[in-house]
């Protein structure tokens, strides 16, 4: 009983320690740098990055919860940005 109080009780910590949230989705714009937008989100979760004909794009992705933001940089640069949470039935 003890051990699912500890893992619940950790679940929470990490939940609440998240910077994946809506308002810190708001902070992020077009043209910031991945630099400055990991200071608002962290690290993401998920990454993948391409390059072609000197173009370099990356994919990034944070997932906390049910919450998740996804934004795709060029060349360094925040170009297109989402944010999803399913609204509760």
């Amino acid at each position: 009983m003890r051990r699912v109080i500890y893992a619940l009780a950790l679940a929470l910590l990490v939940a609440a320690c998240s910077k994946v949230s809506q308002e810190n989705y708001a902070k992020t714009r077009n043209g910031m740098t991945e630099q400055e937008v990991y200071a608002i989100l962290g690290r993401p979760t998920e990454q993948s990055s391409r390059d072609l004909l000197g173009v370099s794009a990356t994919s990034a992705k944070w997932v906390a919860g049910d919450q998740v933001v996804n934004i795709q940089f060029v060349d360094g640069k925040v170009v297109l940005r989402s944010f999803d949470k399913p609204a509760a039935r």
